[in-house]
């Protein structure tokens, strides 16, 4: 049976008015489990005139008030984090432990938003004149939106939601039309919190949606993660209507294995964050970096004897090492990439095209590849494959390795494994990327530090969570004062100094 799903507005589902959908499949067969509802420009436009009404009383609840909901949520959440996750696998495909993960990071940002009481204190200066005081406060900003992928469909709109209303502000959030069941249901729950109807509305949909969310006045700020083609658009688009904007694009993310590197970690490290989610990841491992053909030789043997015992199952599969990637579409692009690694020259170690899993031949499940002598000029090299697919090139020596992911248009991620401190301490300092990982295959900030890629990766000033998050969803406001106290200066004509 084909579930009818909804968008979640004023605090109630509301059935799309536009007449047109999309399909939600389930990736282990192939089948469409779902109808969502795509909205229009007016169904939008209604989902921020909501969110509009409901921030003007959202906004002036003190903090303490809105941690209190988002502590809430997390209690809910945690109650039913299992039947989420197997939820969010059967839409998306990566297994359920990681979608487990997928939920923990998000909660993880949910529960740094809920210390918005601390976080929201200003600045305050005494006498800075004389008989003159300064502060600063930290006021909403209004609606706020997210616009967030299908590989990530807990955690990002968590990400961006929940600092933003711990803020004071409202969201509306668009999220995935692969993968939209989780994002709802979240919706259900910050409700059940206590969050007041509005806050927080979710609107599916496509270029439409977007585009009426770029273009709204009443929309202050808005983030995206996703295509870096579609991050730029969607950055330059909100620029010039006046909007805060933080867009997240593609990545390369490489992993340098210098000589001197326990191996047998390193090779635990790529199998893991190059093939785990079929690689669906923007932090993925899709570049191995080893220095020095000895390095290389050894690192190449052990990999492909490693891909050779991984298990490719049903996303409820317990036993799976990963799932099917989330369409059609993402096989054929991935199965494309490789076609086109050969073509240019690198060597196939591993050919993962043409995989299928017994029973369920119309699923969308890609097998894992290894390429090696891939070279920079190479567009299995420059360009983000977003799939199963490892690439190893071969670096001379350490400042040939360090240049590989500096020199990159991307600068999202990055890892070195030795175990050398000097090594490791002047790579951390030198290398042109934004998060970097030491021994750590997916340097994924924790989240009380901000997360944001370089170059081609992230667009805007402001990263996603820590610090940066309350820096966007925020103004500030300094406030100088001073009380009568009886002593007549007289008019000055001269710009005021605190001398």
């Amino acid at each position: 049976m084909v579930r009818e799903l909804t968008h979640f507005i004023g605090g109630r589902h509301t059935p799309g008015t536009s007449g047109a959908y999309g399909d939600v499949y389930d990736p282990n067969t192939g089948a469409v489990q779902a109808r969502v509802p795509l909205a229009n420009r007016a169904e939008t436009e209604a989902a921020v005139a909501d969110a509009a009404e409901a921030q003007r009383e959202w906004g002036e609840w003190n903090p303490q008030r809105r941690a209190r909901v988002l502590l809430r949520f997390l209690r809910l959440v945690e109650g039913e984090k299992d039947s989420l996750a197997r939820l969010l696998s059967s839409e998306h495909g990566k297994t359920v432990p990681d979608a487990l993960g997928d939920i923990q990071r998000g909660l993880e940002v949910v529960e740094f938003a809920a210390g918005i009481p601390h976080l929201l204190k200003g600045d305050f200066s005494d006498n800075a004149g004389t008989g003159i005081d300064v502060h600063s406060l930290r006021r909403p900003i209004g609606v706020t939106a997210g616009i967030t992928p299908f590989n990530f469909p807990a955690m990002i709109p968590l990400w961006k939601a929940a600092p933003a209303i711990a803020c004071g502000n409202s969201f509306v959030l668009k999220p995935s039309e692969r993968d939209p069941s989780v994002p709802l249901r979240l919706a259900e729950l910050f409700l059940e919190a206590g969050l007041p109807p509005g806050v927080l509305n979710v609107v599916n949909g496509g270029k439409e949606t977007v585009d009426t969310l770029l273009e709204d006045p009443r929309v202050q700020a808005l983030g995206f993660v996703g295509s870096t083609p579609v991050a730029a658009r969607i950055y330059a688009t909100a620029a010039a209507h006046g909007k805060r904007a933080q867009c997240f694009g593609g990545a390369k993310n490489h992993l340098i294995v210098m000589p001197d590197a326990d191996l047998d970690q390193a090779v635990d490290a790529l199998i893991g964050a190059g093939y785990g989610s079929a690689g669906e990841r923007c932090m993925a491992i899709s570049v191995a970096v080893p220095v020095g053909e000895d390095t290389a030789d050894a690192l190449v043997a052990r990999l492909k004897e490693r891909i050779g015992t991984l298990r490719i199952g049903r996303s409820d599969d317990p036993d799976a090492d990963f799932g099917p990637l989330v369409g059609r579409d993402a096989v054929d692009r991935v199965t494309g990439y490789v076609d086109l690694g050969v073509e240019e020259g690198a060597e196939l170690v591993v050919d993962g095209r043409g995989f299928t899993l017994a029973g369920h031949e119309n699923g969308f499940f890609a097998g894992a590849s290894l390429f090696d002598r891939v070279t920079p000029d190479m567009r299995i090299h420059q360009e983000e494959i977003f799939g199963p697919v490892l690439s190893v090139v071969r670096a001379a020596d350490y400042e040939h390795a360090l240049r590989l992911p500096s020199e990159h248009a991307f600068g999202n991620g990055v890892a070195i494994f030795t175990r050398d401190g000097d090594t490791a301490r002047d790579f951390t300092r030198r290398v042109d990327t934004g998060m970097i990982g030491v021994n750590v295959p997916i340097p994924v900030p924790v989240a009380y530090h901000t997360f944001g890629g370089w170059k081609r990766s992230g667009f805007g000033d402001l990263g996603q969570h820590g610090p940066d998050a309350i820096r966007f969803y925020t103004r500030t406001k300094t406030v100088t004062s001073r009380w009568p106290s009886g002593v007549k200066e007289g008019a000055s004509f001269t710009i005021p100094t605190m001398g």
